[in-house]
């Protein structure tokens, strides 16, 4: 074996479905990165979580682990969980090497696979409708993290802007405001034909259902507005490029996170308290329990699937071998 593995470190969910759309997109992973062997972890509710698939590259030989964070945006899970998931590896295994990568983020290829859904959704509409008479809505998972809320909010104005679209919204399916039935009822009242709702999410989940839904409840109640649904990225071919580039920026030191907006670095209006607050994993309690498939009901585990959780970092890290910051700004 290679000494040097790759690890896809997801958020995890108790929705099946979701889980194995991950585990497909990582079994594609790993066919374009044929010289490394590829494992994947979850913080919570599937397994293995992230340690168990750490542990596993290490009984299969790996001395330096690559580890990329399978979400799009750097809020709490990146800046603080994942990172703590990883100190507390390495500080447990000093003769393994990990190298931290920064999160998909705004990319030039996410952006072309989010066109490319967004056509497929126009193609499968019932009518035809002009981009200048269709209302963009692009829904972000919704954090307390500003910095990752405003990125969904850019990357809906480079899609208005680029694909023409006559209006476009932003909204969130939960912490952040709006939230996605708020910003539907304000987007079938601006006197648009159509409404197109994007999920800006890489799988399916509680989530994107959800957002389906508020999107189903809308078109019931607003005939004269065609409500569309576009689908979500998953694995389409320039997300999985996205990922082989994270990956290259771990092995050639290229892996640097934006800081200057970051709230647990620099004074943020409105959240000054956050700066240097110290690092803690949030998901002890959720970690390996298992999908509702496992536990054959569909509870729900009201901790803030959204996520609402008040995810902090800082970085006081004094472990051993800290071959990653906290932030993962410049990991080493």
């Amino acid at each position: 074996m290679n000494d040097t593995a790759v690890m896809v470190c997801g958020h995890g969910s108790r929705d099946d479905d979701a889980i194995r759309e991950f585990q497909a997109m990582v079994g594609q992973l790993a066919g374009r990165l044929p010289d490394m062997p590829v494992g994947s972890g979850f913080l919570e509710f599937a397994r293995p979580t992230i340690r168990e698939s750490l542990d596993g590259l290490v009984a299969r030989g790996a001395r330096k682990i690559l580890a990329v964070p399978g979400m799009l945006f750097a809020a709490g899970h990146v800046k603080n969980d994942l990172p703590w998931e990883l100190n507390s590896f390495a500080a447990d295994n000093p003769d393994v090497t990990v190298e931290y990568g920064r999160d998909l983020a705004i990319d030039p290829k996410l952006l072309e696979a989010a066109r490319d859904r967004l056509i497929a959704a126009e193609t499968s509409a019932r009518t035809t409708v002009a981009r200048n008479d269709t209302l963009l809505l692009v829904v972000g998972r919704g954090t307390n993290d500003p910095d990752a809320n405003s990125n969904v909010s850019k990357v809906t104005r480079m899609l208005w802007e680029g694909l023409g679209y006559g209006w476009a919204e932003t909204a969130y399916s939960g912490v952040a405001h709006p939230r996605t039935d708020a910003a539907l009822a304000r987007s079938v009242r601006l006197g648009f034909k159509r409404v197109v709702v994007f999920p800006y999410f890489l799988f399916t989940g509680v989530l994107v259902k959800r957002i389906y839904a508020a999107a189903d409840a809308m078109a019931a109640v607003q005939p004269d507005v065609e409500i569309v649904k576009a689908p979500y990225l998953n694995d389409h071919p320039r997300v999985l490029d996205a990922f082989v580039d994270r990956v290259g920026e771990c092995r050639t030191g290229d892996n640097v996170m934006n800081c200057r907006v970051c709230k647990y670095r620099v004074q943020m209006v409105g959240y000054e308290g956050d700066v240097g607050t110290p690092q803690a994993g949030h998901h002890l309690h959720v970690r390996g329990i298992g999908t509702d498939g496992d536990h054959g009901h569909g509870h729900d585990h009201s901790h803030g699937h959204g996520h609402a959780h008040d995810h902090h970092h800082g970085h006081d890290h004094d472990h051993a071998h800290d071959h990653h910051h906290a932030h993962g700004d410049k990991p080493r």
